[in-house]
């Protein structure tokens, strides 16, 4: 935990674009004084508009998120590591600390609306995941209190 006593979460998935840009938005918004949330990329690359609009819509504000390198959220103070995506969770590198890494995939919203005629067509399936994320996102405090003595997942089993 921080010094501020919030746990450190980190959402790690592909390029730190859409699914867990998503997660950290809903992190920071439905629980600002317990969980700090970071999202990272093993290969970041760039915040995806309809993630942005979906999020927006439900009124989070993700426009200002920058895809990130795992070293831009200090992994050293990392207390939960969540995978979204299968790639992230093949590749997890080993975290410094007490970290656990646990893993809960979500469908890619890009690749589902890959065949999507419009935006508003694309943005079904983005709503779809951005909600699935926002049940999940939902149970971490509950994750944060399970008993740290159990075994944890470090990196790739």
């Amino acid at each position: 935990m921080t010094d501020d006593k919030r746990a450190r979460v980190l959402f790690l998935c592909t390029k730190n674009s859409c699914r867990s840009q998503m997660a950290e938005g809903w992190a920071r918004s439905l629980f600002p004084d317990t969980i700090d949330a970071c999202s990272a990329g093993v290969d970041p690359g760039e915040v995806n508009r309809l993630a942005i609009a979906a999020m927006r819509e439900v009124g989070i504000d993700i426009s200002q998120h920058r895809s990130k390198t795992i070293d831009a959220c200090h992994p050293e103070t990392i207390d939960l590591v969540v995978t979204v995506c299968s790639h992230a969770h093949e590749t997890c590198p080993l975290f410094p600390g007490q970290a656990r890494v646990i893993h809960h995939g979500f469908d890619d919203p890009p690749a589902l609306a890959a065949t999507a005629r419009s935006d508003n067509e694309a943005l079904i399936h983005y709503r779809r995941v951005r909600d699935e994320i926002k049940a999940f996102v939902k149970t971490l405090p509950t994750l944060l209190k399970t008993d740290r003595s159990e075994p944890a997942t470090k990196g790739r089993p």
